[in-house]
């Protein structure tokens, strides 16, 4: 369990979320269809009633006659996801777009915020963003392409492009895929921010790569490494002949009529394409990471309805071979081969997570009944994961609140009397409660501390209200709640 922030990531690395930690008890409730007609004569009650009958069996004929995304959008109520992107919106949250699609049929769609707030570009349903390590999606079907084709194997070894990969001879396309190779992410380098907004050469990309060396034995373990997908993209370059931009428009792009995914050819903005921002009392717009450097790894600029569009062709056989997907998705410590598994209650899908610059994105399918959820975003002051969960719940018919953004200023000697350092029985690390002037921050044991702020007396949430914290001074302890866990801590006197 970790106690972390959602500040936004500097870098395109993907984290792993989880959608649901609590498994709340499902309460359905089925409406049923009332056809009230009245009575005017005695006689005619069972005209009325045949008619009543006839009705309700043309409706039921309807209904079935609709294709299933039209049928499943009239039975899917939205409004609550609504309510909670205006909330997000109106207090500083959360700009972008998101989609839920059946069989890649939208079926809902919103759009939040800006494309770019110094002009008043308000975001639309053209509006374009980069999808960060969701690119990698894309890289891997391009890579099991390549295998389809017998132009590559999973068991090919890195050494055969690139000798001067540190274990390039050990390390197999197989590992790099699903982050077996022990491959340095150039992305974790410390002057990595120095470097990412310039035009980067292949050579100059992978001489950094080499100097990074090994971090473990290849197929010892696993780690997240950006590496692996800029690699992969050069070896994809190598053996067409052609730009990775153009390997992607012939067998990706234009096959599924993607109007809005494309691999960017240089720094220059696409059109539609948003800025990205990050917010510090208000939103400030960052820079741009110049696509020569992540290039497959993070650099395609995409919609949530083009993505989800990507996502049904791939789980329906349009993209690859049912043997390709099958090993697509096999998992191996947490990773596919460009994929992750997500959990939604009972529910297992499969997709991505992203981030680059002031960007985050998510992208989720469920196999077994078509429903996908894409959520992008250019400015987030609060967890998008958390919107995928009530997308989700939307669909399936499952609880989820709404946050409250009300803060309220508590006196200094509140602030004294809650800080210190807690421990907990349940927990292997230790939380610090600070103070600087008025602005109170939680951290915990090895990871960066995150700004609390009242919303009770006794009770102090992160800024996205994901973590809630209740003090109880008068026995020295906190309670502190997240994704549906509770957790005592008591302080050290």
């Amino acid at each position: 369990m970790k106690i972390k922030n959602s500040l936004h990531n500097t870098t395109f690395h993907s984290s792993l979320p989880t959608f649901h930690s609590s498994f709340s008890t499902f309460h359905s409730s089925l409406s049923t269809f009332h056809s009230s007609l009245p009575t005017f004569h005695s006689s005619f009650s069972t005209f009325h009633s045949s008619l009543s009958t006839l009705f309700i069996s043309l409706l039921t004929l309807l209904l079935f006659s609709l294709p299933a995304s039209e049928l499943f959008a009239r039975q899917t109520d939205f409004k609550k996801l609504d309510s909670l992107l205006y909330t997000l919106e109106s207090n500083d949250r959360f700009m972008g777009s998101i989609a839920v699609a059946i069989d890649g049929k939208v079926i809902y769609s919103k759009f939040s915020g800006y494309s770019d707030i110094e002009s008043g570009l308000k975001a639309d349903e053209n509006s374009r963003y980069r999808i960060g390590s969701i690119s990698k999606m894309f890289t891997a079907v391009l890579v099991f392409k390549a295998i389809e084709e017998g132009k590559l194997t999973l068991d090919m070894t890195l050494d055969r492009f690139f000798p001067s990969i540190d274990n390039s001879q050990k390390i197999t396309l197989g590992d790099m895929l699903n982050h077996h190779s022990g491959i340095h992410s150039v992305t974790d380098n410390k002057d990595y921010l120095e470097w990412n907004t310039k035009p980067m050469a292949k050579k100059d990309m992978v001489k950094l790569i080499s100097e990074g060396k090994s971090e473990f034995e290849p197929k010892s373990k696993a780690k997240y490494s950006n590496s692996n997908y800029i690699l992969l993209t050069y070896i994809l370059e190598d053996i067409y002949g052609k730009s990775y931009r153009d390997i992607l428009n012939k067998k990706v792009i234009k096959p599924l009529s993607l109007k809005y995914t494309e691999m960017p050819a240089n720094s220059k903005k696409l059109k539609g394409e948003c800025n990205s921002f990050k917010f510090a009392e208000r939103w400030i717009k960052e820079s741009d990471t110049d696509p020569s450097v992540p290039v497959g790894a993070g650099a395609v600029v995409s919609t949530p309805s083009d993505l989800l569009i990507f996502a049904d062709a791939l789980f329906s056989g349009k993209l690859l071979s049912e043997a390709s997907l099958k090993q697509m998705t096999k998992i191996n410590d947490g990773f596919g081969h460009g994929i992750f598994p997500f959990q939604f209650y009972d529910k297992k899908l499969f997709g991505h997570t992203g981030g680059i610059d002031g960007f985050s994105s998510i992208l989720a399918i469920n196999p077994d009944d078509g429903i996908g959820v894409a959520i992008i975003s250019n400015g987030f002051n609060y967890n998008i994961n958390n919107i995928m969960i009530a997308a989700y719940s939307c669909v399936y018919g499952k609880p989820f609140s709404i946050p409250s953004f009300t803060k309220i200023t508590i006196s200094q000697e509140l602030i004294r009397n809650y800080s210190g350092v807690y421990s907990s029985k349940q927990l292997p690390f230790k939380i610090e409660i600070s103070s600087e002037g008025e602005r109170i921050f939680a951290q915990a044991t090895n990871q960066k501390r995150f700004e609390i702020e009242a919303t009770a007396p006794d009770t102090l949430c992160s800024l996205d209200r994901t973590i809630v914290i209740t003090f109880k001074p008068e026995t020295n302890e906190m309670t502190l709640k997240q994704s549906g866990f509770t957790f005592t801590f008591t302080k050290a006197l």
